[in-house]
């Protein structure tokens, strides 16, 4: 919560005693997040019209709108030399990247809260363009928004409205979310600020594009079996990734292009324990890709494969995915399919991400229905 420093001249003559303990309370109100805020700041609450947000975000609340999906962003132009970030509360560890006027600074929100974090680089007095997009994967956890300080006297502004050239949503597990695309050598899962959806296949194809895209991916998920607890069916049109999440309103935002890249997860999990490729895999696949028609009938559906070992070099997995797809496309006209030729034995890096966007690209730029939208 921010509120103004403001005294009286009054205040100047209390006993020294008492004007510490305003102040002290001034600067807990203030700082709930442990920074005293500045005396020159004023507030812009999470609810401001001006606030632009893009992807599916939580927005029951609009004094506190929660981002959890990969690459949910929030964009205002404001003006000064100070910016300082509020949120509300957040879950797990949470990472996002803070752009301004080309300038780009990861900055780490605070579990529990409220908390602010003030912008660390530069700025001048004029007129800025701020932009947060959500780095981590959903699965790391989330963070509602509660607005951004400025100097005080300086304006804000609704920022331009992005001219794209379609809609695109992404649906996978934590190859689509890029999870460890910045890691070394080895996966690592301590530390999510190294798990950039910014720069995975699906924000590098839809950036290529010129797409309004939306990344609905959950590491470790899959069709029938995975690495945790639930499924890709469970999750897919929730605001969470989650069983029990709240049903997002997908009338909201309608994509041209859907893309579907599950399937590793139940061939990699049960190999890793031992256990048999799941039954039931093809049928299960065929309902949650008819359960993605309904809800969007006009849309283009790329059902895609592949991306690292578990999953390209499955046997099982590909044959009950091939028969998902076959039956699939002979009944609709508006599915399609491409099986990645790029895998990597751990997760993809950001140099394996650049390859599968390649090939998805290249890919799209022949297929007629891409015809309406802007090329890259």
């Amino acid at each position: 919560m921010f509120l103004r420093a403001a005294f009286s001249p009054s205040d100047l003559g209390r006993p020294p005693r008492l004007l510490l303990a305003l102040v002290a309370s001034l600067f807990l109100a203030l700082a709930p997040g442990g920074r005293a805020a500045d005396p020159a700041e004023v507030a812009l609450r999470a609810s401001d019209p001006r606030f632009l947000y893009e992807g599916r975000i939580d927005g029951r609340d609009p004094a506190a709108p929660v981002l959890a999906w990969q690459g949910s962003r929030v964009s205002i132009d404001f003006e000064g030399p100070l910016l300082v970030l509020a949120f509300t509360k957040a879950d797990g560890k949470n990472f996002l990247d803070v752009h301004v006027d080309g300038q780009v600074w990861v900055a780490a929100v605070a579990e529990g809260g409220p908390s602010r974090v003030v912008f660390p680089l530069p700025l001048s007095q004029g007129r800025h363009h701020l932009s947060l997009h959500k780095r981590q994967e959903a699965a790391g956890g989330s963070f509602a928004f509660g607005g951004i300080g400025i100097a005080q006297g300086s304006r804000a502004w609704a920022p331009r409205t992005p001219a794209y050239s379609l809609k695109m949503e992404f649906y996978g597990d934590s190859i689509t979310a890029g999870a460890c695309d910045e890691d070394g050598p080895s996966d690592q899962w301590e530390d999510r600020r190294t798990h950039n959806g910014e720069l995975s296949y699906a924000a590098v194809t839809g950036e290529a594009y010129h797409a309004d895209w939306r990344n609905i991916s959950v590491s470790g998920i899959g069709i029938v079996t995975g690495w945790i607890p639930v499924v890709a069916g469970q999750t897919w049109d929730k605001l969470y990734p989650t069983a029990d999440s709240p049903a997002a309103d997908l009338s909201l935002w309608t994509p041209d292009v859907v893309c579907v890249n599950l399937g590793d997860n139940d061939a990699d999990y049960p190999k890793a324990h031992g256990l048999p490729f799941p039954d039931g895999f093809d049928a299960r696949y065929t309902e949650l890709i008819r359960g993605i028609r309904r809800a969007y009938p006009k849309a283009e559906v790329v059902m895609l494969l592949g991306g690292m070992e578990s999953g390209s070099q499955s046997v099982q997995l590909n044959a009950d995915w091939g028969r998902a797809v076959a039956r699939l496309e002979a009944a609709d006209p508006r599915m399609h399919h491409l099986v990645f030729r790029h895998w990597t034995p751990s997760h993809p890096r950001v140099s394996d991400h650049r390859i599968l966007a390649d090939e998805l690209i290249t890919w799209l730029r022949g297929q007629d229905f891409m015809a309406k939208f802007v090329r890259p």
